[in-house]
């Protein structure tokens, strides 16, 4: 007796009797219009049509110009990204405290990424000056941060789940805004903010949760100096630790996107047991 072939189609479990053509999957479902791209294990296949599957494979079909379903949208990030990881960061719950050029820039990353669940804080709202750096556009000015980075968000991954708080974080309320959290990360522009949080993940209450800080991003100097550094067991560091805003260097879309960039990756290696 042949041994069954177990695959998933666009999120799908399939057990077939035999190993079948990429071309038969689509032809079976009756289909009418062949896929524009077929994503085989998390690659794109040039000739899909002689490529044969085998147990264990993940075949996501894609139509362009088509929004796929909720499974068919998961199975492609799954495909697209790592998909050992996908099931540490579908379940995960990551606060973003300040959705300026760090927060909102991190949020969109995780996003993308398949992060299931994020907690978006900020009591500000969008301003003409924030548009250099920070993940809005005109249109957004005067709308609160909170809102204009969800409906962002939502409009290339509308299945993640988006808790907004408009508020200023403080010692009396940060454990109960981010008490679901796995992982949080601090974004904030003054240094208050940063060492509130800092003592907040000190304490006990949240020993087993992680923070994610940064220090060091402005002007353009060279992006190999934005570091990330582990300063105890729970908490990190992304930065060069140097280059603060000030007078003739400002904070700009380059470097901030390359913290920011340290930021998301350090979260999702915490997410998966890396670090």
């Amino acid at each position: 007796m042949n041994a069954k072939i177990r695959i998933t189609v666009n999120g799908k479990r399939r057990i077939l009797d035999k190993p079948l053509p990429v071309r038969n999957l689509w032809e079976e479902q009756k289909e009418t219009k062949k896929p524009d791209i077929v994503i085989l294990n998390g690659f794109p296949l040039d000739d899909w049509g002689q490529s044969f599957v085998k147990d264990g494979d993940s075949i996501v079909l894609v139509k362009k110009g088509q929004m796929p379903s909720r499974d068919e949208f998961e199975s492609m990030l799954t495909a697209r990204n790592s998909p050992d990881l996908q099931k540490h960061f579908r379940k995960a719950v990551v606060g973003i405290a300040g959705l300026g050029g760090l927060g909102s820039h991190v949020a969109m990353a995780l996003a993308r990424t398949g992060v299931g669940h994020l907690v978006l804080v900020d009591f500000d709202l969008v301003e003409p000056s924030n548009l250099n750096r920070q993940c809005y556009d005109a249109a957004d000015i005067g709308r609160n941060k909170t809102d204009a980075l969800a409906d962002r968000i939502s409009r290339f991954n509308p299945f993640v789940k988006i808790s907004r708080h408009q508020l200023k974080l403080d010692k009396h309320n940060v454990f109960s805004v981010f008490s679901e959290c796995d992982v949080v990360v601090e974004a904030f522009d003054r240094a208050e903010g940063k060492e509130m949080l800092v003592h907040a993940f000190g304490s006990l209450d949240f020993h087993s949760k992680c923070l994610v800080t940064a220090s060091g991003l402005a002007g353009i100097g060279s992006p190999n100096d934005i570091q990330t550094r582990r300063l105890t067991h729970n908490i990190f560091l992304c930065g060069d630790l140097v280059s603060a805003a000030k007078q003739g260097e400002g904070l700009m879309a380059p470097r901030v996107m390359i913290a920011a960039g340290h930021q998301a990756t350090a979260v999702l290696r915490i997410l998966a047991g890396r670090e």
